[in-house]
């Protein structure tokens, strides 16, 4: 394990000054507290990766958007391909139609990821079945640039059948989702498209939260943890 944290660390002290100097300026995160969630910067992330080992596997593009102000604005999005030499092509990559030209093409990893964590900002990121985004972002960070993430993650996955429970034995996928609120996404499986589908789908949990009282991040935060417990209490985890 010290190997394993030598070698990543290792990795980073590669960085150039400027990208160093870009990493220390990084800000702080949003944190879960009283700030109204229409105030709040929220940042819909998808990944798109080579496959779903947690370990193994690569990040090959990233798709945001952001929810700011309440607001999903369409000019304030980031797409990225990485750059993956060794990358080839997989059953994974053919389902997410990204050619090996484009991953050999890409961006540097390092650069793209500072790219999407200036694009973030200070933020709470959001994603469908987030905790499989957070882990490969983290992973990420701490290979290509020592870096450790500390952004909170909403799960849009979680959020959907608790704001809506009337939908919620129809839906679990984000295709089921989509077709629900009745949403078009022509390029499923693409970053963007599935970080603006999603985005798409937060706004309308988001005004319903607000019309059900839920006015700020820790509320919101805290209503999800106890949806948690009541839906493990109901499943006989308890």
């Amino acid at each position: 394990m010290k190997l394993r944290r030598l070698l990543l660390r290792g990795r980073s002290v590669g960085l150039s000054p400027t990208l160093t100097a870009r990493r220390a300026a990084l800000p702080t995160p949003q944190p879960i507290d009283s700030t109204p969630v229409d105030q709040a910067r929220l940042v819909v992330l998808d990944l798109e990766t080579s496959g779903l080992d947690l370990q193994r596997d690569d990040i090959l593009s990233i798709g945001a958007v952001a929810i700011d102000g309440g607001t999903l604005h369409m000019a304030d999005q980031f797409e990225c391909t990485l750059l993956r030499p060794a990358h080839r092509a997989s059953q994974a990559t053919l389902l997410h139609e990204i050619a090996p030209s484009e991953v050999h093409a890409g961006c540097p990893a390092e650069e793209a990821l500072l790219d999407l964590m200036e694009f973030a900002g200070r933020c709470v990121f959001a994603a469908f079945h987030a905790g499989f985004d957070q882990r490969m972002l983290s992973r990420g960070l701490r290979q290509d640039l020592d870096y450790r993430l500390q952004h909170r993650f909403l799960d849009v996955a979680e959020l959907a059948p608790m704001l809506f429970p009337e939908a919620a034995r129809q839906c679990s996928t984000l295709d089921d989702w989509q077709q629900h609120f009745h949403l078009a996404n022509s390029e499923r499986h693409n970053a963007a498209a599935d970080a603006q589908t999603t985005a798409e789908i937060l706004l309308i949990l988001l005004h319903r939260a607000a019309r059900q009282g839920t006015a700020t991040l820790a509320e919101l935060n805290n209503r999800l943890a106890l949806w948690r417990r009541l839906n493990l209490v109901r499943s006989g985890g308890f």
